[in-house]
């Protein structure tokens, strides 16, 4: 979820480890044997939206493979919207309800390898965001016409806020039908392509089904309401011709057409760091919503203002941040690092986030070079509260710290000049998105990942800068004109991360431990400086 980074307050990790998480928590957060048993295969989505009362009604048919048997499921929708009924074939089932989880007693037996479906009705007047996307639901808007204008978030408070599901990360459903009853006035916009409309000859309502042919996480999940107008283009990309569409609130038209700019340049840029668009079959949409903006797969959310930067302002101070505008990109951005790659747990929210507000230092590498992106990463630092860690909790729906964002960014900008090899890097990040195509990832085989194909032992680095709240700090004094000494402090034990010195245009790669050690030069020792691409402090003794 998307975000002026400075805003977000986040407890620090060991107050989290100190709080006491209820069951609730557990039930939201981890992999319960009532969801193990089962693998989503299709979720067939109808909802009816109805504004004047900010109200909805639909059902969820879900499809799934019995993996082994079991008589109990779970599934999940959060109050106040309720479950109206629920059956598997023509029989009616029972359940009990702990909050939002709902244990449905199956009838029918379950054989491992079958493929069975669960029939979910409800209805209700769901939560409404208060301040979307950090605080999720349902906005209940207007736009400047007085028309309606709706949209859905809910990132991390999950998506049973609005629909029944398997509320849990881990699980990705095969494909979704996406269906939205909406007053005729109206256009409703999901994710995938829209196959059909449909106009009732009564009640003034009109349908819209559209149909994810990817997998695709719940938090990805979106609608979107209003008196929209399309307009699109075509976008020649590494796996072919790519459909690009627009939904825009009708005054804006014109507005988009110029500001919407950025989305082939953004395509150019990530297809050559990440590799190709991961959902080519699904279009790439870009919608506007009455918040600031979300990275719902295929449909992704924009509401910056029509203005670069984020809501006109330069995140990094660099200057290259009003080059482009922020919520384009970065959303964009998540459709390789959240929706391709896509975290089992919250917790490991960095790989998401990190990932992706590096992306904009890549996009401004890729069209204004390697020093604008250099500067970029650098700047963003100012943001960085180093307050706890940014690994959350794992198994209670906890994400870390809000420096997932600017500290992720620099620590991968980071390594990039510790594997000093440009293609290398790149080879790496291409190489995420092809062998974790379209899967749920922990950050450990990220890490393992990187140090693999790196060929370098990293793990201490991601210990260092995703698990403690430390800065590495290069100590070092000039003893002679012709030697440095140097070491690390304020870094965890056995931590190895090699950094580079420059002069003019001589580098000087130094190898420091928490020991000190002695580097002789051929002159000139004060003039080599630390490389500020490398995210640790400097001190000069």
């Amino acid at each position: 979820m998307k975000k002026l980074i400075v805003l977000i307050s986040l407890v620090s990790l060991s107050m989290a480890q100190a709080q006491e998480f209820t069951k609730q928590d557990t039930l939201r957060g981890s992999i319960t044997p009532e969801r193990a048993w089962w693998d989503l295969s299709y979720y067939d989505l109808n909802v009816k939206v109805q504004p004047e009362e900010k109200a909805i009604a639909g059902y969820n048919i879900i499809r799934y493979k019995v993996l082994e048997e079991h008589d109990v499921i779970q599934i999940d929708l959060q109050e106040p919207l309720k479950i109206t009924g629920i059956s598997q074939g023509d029989q009616q089932l029972d359940y009990s309800k702990i909050g939002p989880a709902y244990f449905i007693n199956l009838k029918k037996k379950q054989i491992p390898g079958e493929y069975n479906e669960l029939y979910v009705q409800y209805a209700g007047k769901p939560k409404e965001a208060v301040r979307a996307p950090w605080d999720g639901g349902f906005s209940w808007k207007k736009d400047g016409n007085g028309k309606h204008f709706i949209a859905t978030s809910c990132q991390g408070l999950g998506a049973s806020v609005w629909w029944p599901n398997k509320d849990h990360m881990y699980d990705e459903v095969d494909s979704m039908r996406i269906a939205i009853d909406v007053p005729k006035d109206l256009v409703a916009v999901a994710n995938g392509r829209l196959r059909e409309t449909y106009e009732y000859e009564q009640g003034g309502y009109k349908l819209y089904e559209w149909f994810v042919s990817n997998p695709i996480n719940n938090y990805g999940v979106n609608i979107n309401i209003g008196d929209y107008v399309h307009f699109g283009e075509k976008y020649d990309g590494e796996k072919g011709v790519l459909d690009l569409d627009y939904y825009v609130l009708r005054n804006n038209l014109e507005k988009a057409k110029e500001q919407f700019k950025d989305v082939p340049r953004l395509m150019k840029a990530f297809e050559h760091w990440f590799g190709p668009y991961p959902f080519y079959e699904d279009s790439f949409k870009l919608v506007e919503v009455p918040y600031l903006g979300m990275e719902h797969q295929s449909s992704v959310t924009y509401g910056n203002q029509y203005q670069n930067g984020y809501l006109g302002r330069d995140l990094s101070k660099s200057g290259w941040g009003m080059k482009f505008d922020y919520i384009i990109i970065h959303e964009a951005g998540h459709e390789w690092f959240a929706n391709n790659i896509t975290y089992k747990d919250i917790a490991d929210m960095w790989v998401h986030e990190g990932f992706t507000t590096y992306s904009e230092a890549l996009y401004v590498d890729y069209h204004f070079g390697e020093q604008a992106g250099n500067e970029y990463a650098i700047g963003i630092r100012g943001n960085i509260r180093n307050e706890s860690p940014i690994i959350g909790v794992y198994d209670v729906n906890q994400r870390g710290s809000g420096d997932m964002y600017p500290k992720g960014a620099n620590m991968l900008h980071t390594l990039r000049q510790v594997i000093h090899d440009d293609e290398k890097w790149r080879s790496i990040l291409r190489g995420l998105n092809k062998d974790f195509y379209h899967q749920t990832v922990t950050t450990q085989q990220v890490e393992n990942y990187i140090s693999e194909k790196a060929e370098m032992d990293l793990s201490k680095v991601f210990d260092q800068y995703l698990r403690t709240i430390k800065i590495p700090v290069f100590e070092y004094k000039i003893e002679t004109d012709n030697a440095i000494t140097y070491r690390y402090t304020n870094v965890i034990e056995g931590f190895v991360m090699p950094i580079r010195l420059l002069a003019d245009d001589t580098e000087l790669w130094l190898e420091p431990t928490t020991e000190w050690q002695t580097e002789k030069v051929k002159h000139g020792a004060a003039a080599f400086k630390v490389d500020p691409n490398f995210y640790v402090e400097v001190k000069e003794l």
